[in-house]
């Protein structure tokens, strides 16, 4: 299967549409009997009403389909762009459909479900650092975008240290390009804080900035299944880090930095949870497109096809086996 996808040929975008819906049977097939759509913060709400009960749940689940199988289209085509991978195939929307497949809370509709489009966006721009002559346009594009995700998801917040990591990684230091990304996040804020003005609402605006001061919490939701499906996952991750570095200093610049902004930004996605009470596995979608870049660079430059073939193959049964048990 992996050999397959590690070109571009016209036949794999049928392929991809049939394991979207393969890799989503168990939740087609025990479908539950509610799904509410809450797919924004609360105050957001404030200015968009979304009723829970606006989609059935076959409608959801659907829908949510659509939507990753649109993503990894995008993700995949920029990933080409940039030349990330040795040669451009059909590998990083392979890995990112599996990515999102993972768990049972990432196949139905949620705010990291839809801020993934935001990150695929700020990947793209990000990764044009280095071929721009000034950076301050990308950078207060990608504030507004953050902005744009914090109003659907919080814990997006936490991707204003990408901002400065970034720039810390590919470019030379110049101070409006530093401030610029913040300029565009708060310009979104205000007009934000202006509608709760307007509506005697302004304490509540403030109340906003309350889950930056939260405390790590001591656990998470999330099941011993949760955990033993993460375990073919780790072991192709370690594999794709040995593969990385290994080939690091035979890359081309621009290549290694992108990795290194991609790990940062993984590590950024996963360490947001804290700003979120009551977080669920759902919110570890926003690694998954991070994450997805090293290990389909793995899987296109692994050279013993029983190997790699076999470790994809016993990924897919772990998913698919935890997802209906």
């Amino acid at each position: 299967m992996i050999n397959q996808f590690r070109s571009l040929q016209p036949i794999n975008l049928l392929l991809l549409a049939a394991y979207t819906i393969f890799m989503r049977m168990a939740i087609f097939i025990n479908l539950p009997p509610q799904l509410d759509l809450d797919i924004l913060e609360s105050y957001t709400k404030i200015f968009i009403s979304i009723s829970p009960d606006a989609l059935s749940p076959m409608a959801n689940v659907f829908f949510a389909a659509i939507m990753v199988f649109v993503q990894s289209l995008i993700f995949n085509r920029i990933i080409n762009n940039h030349a990330l991978l040795p040669k451009p195939s059909y590998m990083p929307a392979l890995i990112y459909l599996t990515g999102t497949s993972l768990f049972m809370q990432f196949l139905v509709l949620s705010p990291p479900l839809i801020c993934n489009f935001l990150i695929i966006i700020i990947i793209d721009k990000f990764l044009k650092l280095s071929k721009t002559a000034s950076a301050m346009s990308i950078m207060f594009d990608v504030g507004m975008l953050i902005a744009l995700g914090t109003l659907i998801y919080f814990p997006f917040i936490l991707l204003l240290l990408m901002l400065w990591l970034s720039l810390l990684m590919y470019r030379a230091f110049n101070w409006r390009e530093w401030i610029s990304g913040l300029f565009g996040f708060l310009s979104i804020f205000l007009f934000v804080a202006v509608y709760y003005y307007w509506n005697d609402h302004l304490e509540r605006f403030f109340d906003i900035w309350h889950p930056l001061t939260n405390k790590f919490p001591s656990n998470l939701q999330i099941n011993i299944n949760d955990y033993l499906v993460l375990i073919p996952i780790s072991i192709t991750m370690i594999l794709a880090a040995i593969q990385l570095r290994d080939n690091f200093f035979r890359s081309f610049i621009s290549t290694r930095k992108a990795f290194q902004m991609l790990l940062f930004m993984f590590l950024v996605g996963i360490f947001s949870f804290y700003t979120k009470r009551g977080v669920t596995v759902a919110h570890f979608l926003l690694c998954v497109p991070s994450g997805a870049v090293l290990l389909a660079y793995y899987f296109q430059v692994a050279k013993k096809r029983w190997f790699y073939e076999t470790l994809f193959a016993i990924l897919i049964i772990c998913i698919q086996y935890f997802l209906f048990v």
